[in-house]
């Protein structure tokens, strides 16, 4: 069974930053690319970030383009995303999500991660 485990989430105010680590059982997460989307109140789930299985051909969601940085540790079965500059806007719970393949493609996850909540207070 694959699981997905995030942490790292809470409230903060504008402007702080947050450091989401998401680890997986090292079959669950070798040869495989991994992401992270968000979902706020009210809204449907978003995609962020992601990245392949070798941690190239990163892709951002535009408004956390230069403020977010995706990385993983594949010695360590982890994938983070750090959130600089954080806004008001950013607050969602955040997912951690894994692709069935090397490369991330937004319509072939086939797992998540249970959610951090992110709260950015103005």
């Amino acid at each position: 069974q694959v699981q997905l485990v995030e942490s790292g989430g809470g409230l903060v105010q504008a402007g702080e930053s947050l450091r989401l680590p998401c680890t997986a059982s090292a079959r669950a997460f070798h040869n495989h690319a991994m992401g992270w989307f968000r979902q706020a109140p009210g809204k449907e789930r978003e995609f962020v970030a992601a990245t392949n299985w070798l941690g190239g051909s990163i892709e951002y969601e535009p408004s956390v383009k230069g403020r977010f940085t995706i990385t993983r540790d594949n010695a360590e079965n982890s994938v983070y995303l750090q959130m600089n500059s954080l806004k008001p806007e950013d607050t969602a719970v955040y997912y951690c999500a894994r692709n069935d393949g090397l490369w991330w493609s937004r319509s072939a996850v086939d797992y998540w991660g249970q959610g951090t909540q992110v709260t950015v207070s103005s």
